[in-house]
């Protein structure tokens, strides 16, 4: 039975509203003219410029699914001796969705825009959760979702499962972690968790986090200076934290700060090579280049891509990387350095 005068306990500048009855309610009330960036795309599997995408149930007790971004093969060149036509294997992204823990979904136009083209771009395929959201799900179920996600690959790579375009064009041998935002964050504890997991025979090669969320429970000084960007506000930070964190906890907690005292040593995890992508004027850069500090400091191989001139998650603004070419060539740049990450590993 649905409780009318239901009385609301939390909002997020638009993006959310949490009732006294536990509901939530994600329908966007910003702006209309940014409305479209978080409409579902449907999938299809024709090749729409060169990527083709489709769903899949990963885990049928959870109902855990995946999207899949499929770029359209260009044959290898014809063997000498028995001329024929051989298929490359392609690397695998296995992105997390960003949204403080709390809101979209791995089918949002924000997300389809840009990996269909990081698909197209480093010829990869593309393998995006859809995270159970907070705080119906808080932490750690988008690390649980995630790592579950890493355990079906390995159940395909093992032929435990049948995934044909995976089995028939995924090279298991180079599986790569990316995360926007939050999915930063899970991208290093995903990570942390597969270094003490018998993987075999999927390698884990490399991990991107980009922009991730990493806090502590006292202000930075960026916080207090930079500027507030569409997709990071002071007030995004404390309230989707605030909603996503076990009950009780502060953003010291090792979710969000990864580099603090309460989480376990850098030192001691078995990490793979790291790309940490950052923007220069994000309001959470200082605590984003204390972690890269903490990981050099830890022997631990880690590169820094810096994106000047740039907030929080600009790359998915689709409104800025069309009319400012400033955000669309520094959004071209940060596309290069995953592609040349991946070539690399």
């Amino acid at each position: 039975m649905v409780r009318e005068n239901k009385q609301l306990v939390q909002e997020v500048s638009g993006w959310l509203r949490v009732y006294d009855d536990d509901s939530v309610d994600r329908t966007w009330t910003g702006p209309p003219e940014v409305k479209f960036m978080a409409e579902p795309v449907p999938p299809h599997d024709e090749f729409i410029d060169a990527v083709a995408t489709k769903d899949v149930v990963v885990d049928q007790t959870s109902g855990l699914r995946v999207r899949i971004y499929l770029p359209e093969q260009k044959p290898k060149a014809e063997k000498d001796d028995h001329n024929v036509t051989e298929l490359l294997k392609l690397p695998i992204i296995l992105h997390f969705h960003g949204g403080g823990f709390c809101i979209s979904q791995a089918d949002w136009y924000m997300y389809y825009h840009i990996y269909t083209k990081l698909s197209r771009s480093a010829n990869a395929i593309v393998v995006s959760v859809y995270q159970r959201l907070s705080p119906e799900h808080r932490l750690p179920a988008a690390i649980d979702d995630g790592y579950s996600a890493l355990l079906w690959l390995r159940s395909v790579a093992r032929a435990e499962q049948n995934e044909p375009w995976l089995l028939s064009s995924a090279d298991f041998n180079r599986v790569f972690l990316i995360g926007d935002s939050s999915g930063g964050n899970i991208v290093h504890h995903v990570a942390a968790r597969a270094g003490s997991t018998d993987m075999s025979p999927l390698k884990l090669a490399g991990g991107i986090p980009i922009h991730p969320g990493f806090v502590r429970s006292e202000r930075s000084k960026s916080e207090l200076e930079q500027p507030q960007s569409p997709f990071l506000t002071l007030d995004m930070v404390d309230k989707f934290l605030g909603l996503a964190l076990p009950v009780g906890s502060t953003k010291d907690h090792p979710i969000t700060c990864p580099m603090g005292s309460g989480a376990p040593l850098l030192d001691d995890l078995k990490l793979p090579p790291f790309l940490l992508c950052i923007a220069e004027k994000d309001l959470i850069i200082d605590t984003e280049m204390e972690y890269y500090e903490a990981m050099k400091k830890a022997n631990k191989d880690v590169e820094l891509l810096l994106n000047k001139g740039m907030t929080h998650s600009f790359y998915l603004n689709k409104i800025a990387v069309d009319m400012d070419p400033e955000t669309a060539a520094e959004t071209e740049r940060l596309i290069a350095a995953i592609k040349g990450f991946v070539e690399k590993h």
